[in-house]
């Protein structure tokens, strides 16, 4: 079985498709990558080149899959950085596609709009092609703190409005939703000084996990799309809601902690570039993750 995963693409370092494909044939998916966009390296460095393919290619693409009557093998479809807006309607098309060829599939939509501190980088029509087309259609949602309150505008600086929002991805369509890079403010029951959480409901529960917070900086890309990859490619395993957060959890931060740790130990790249992961290095921690952590359900 097969994930169709329509992407970004990054020749140098980790973002997109370059994050995402190789976390889940670690965990032993077949992957079917779709590339959104062909750049020399993510926009974090401030400079980059390649272009966008756009939705044209990618819809020939899925309808080449089509034709070779391989799409009842795919049992879920993953997208996230879209370029433009013709992108989203390729997904569209291809999730109806996958649907209608396999009905069990799932759709996983990583809406990639912007992050907290950074604001948005993504055209500006993106945000609405993500609340009014891909979000409804989606089985799995996976925002972070900001793109969670973008989608629903709702401010979610603690557990109980943090709540609400979830509620209402849930009311648009999707049954998963997982909130990554959530810092809901220090409380009772919440997070500590120090720590980043993650949030996953399933409408019956909603779960709340934490981690140490790296100081990582805000140019690091690439983790959202791992962590999209982990926890679609572990629900698909387990299909439970909890443990598939605690496995996904473990293995980003072990990924993470490797990667910072690295970056302390060489010179071989300038101060102000921006920290890439080390995903072939840490690959280890995908499937026998070093460090455990435990949810709990709010």
């Amino acid at each position: 079985m097969a994930i169709l995963s329509i992407q970004s693409h990054v020749v140098y370092g980790y973002a997109g498709n370059t994050a995402a494909v190789f976390p889940m044939q670690r965990l032993g998916r077949e992957v079917w990558a779709v590339n959104t966009v062909e750049f020399s390296n993510h926009t974090g460095y401030g400079k980059w080149r390649g272009k966008v393919l756009g939705g044209e290619l990618a819809g020939e693409l899925v309808t080449g899959l089509e034709e070779r009557g391989v799409l009842p093998l795919c049992e879920a479809v993953l997208s996230g950085y879209l370029g433009d807006a013709s992108v989203a309607c390729a997904i569209t098309e291809a999730v109806n596609k996958v649907r209608s060829a396999a009905p069990g599939a799932l759709y996983c939509c990583d809406p990639v709009m912007g992050d907290a501190g950074r604001g948005f980088y993504v055209k500006p029509d993106i945000p609405d092609m993500f609340k009014n087309d891909l979000i409804p259609l989606a089985d799995i949602v996976t925002p972070n703190q900001f793109e969670l309150e973008v989608l629903t505008g709702l401010e979610t600086r603690d557990i109980n409005s943090a709540r609400r929002a979830v509620d209402i991805i849930h009311e648009k369509g999707p049954g998963i939703a997982l909130v990554t890079s959530y810092r809901g403010g220090i409380q009772p029951g919440g997070l500590n000084n120090g720590e980043i959480g993650m949030l996953a409901s399933d409408k019956t529960g909603l779960y709340l996990i934490s981690t140490p917070e790296l100081p990582i900086g805000a140019g690091m890309a690439g983790s959202g799309d791992i962590t999209a990859s982990v926890f679609l490619s572990r629900y698909l395993e387990t299909r439970d809601i909890m443990k598939t957060l605690e496995l996904c959890t473990a293995s980003v931060f072990g990924i993470l902690e490797t990667s910072l740790k690295m970056a302390k130990g060489t010179t071989a790249m300038p101060a102000v570039a921006p920290m890439e992961m080390r995903l072939i290095e840490a690959q280890k921690e995908l499937d026998s993750p070093s460090r455990l952590f435990k949810a709990r359900k709010l």
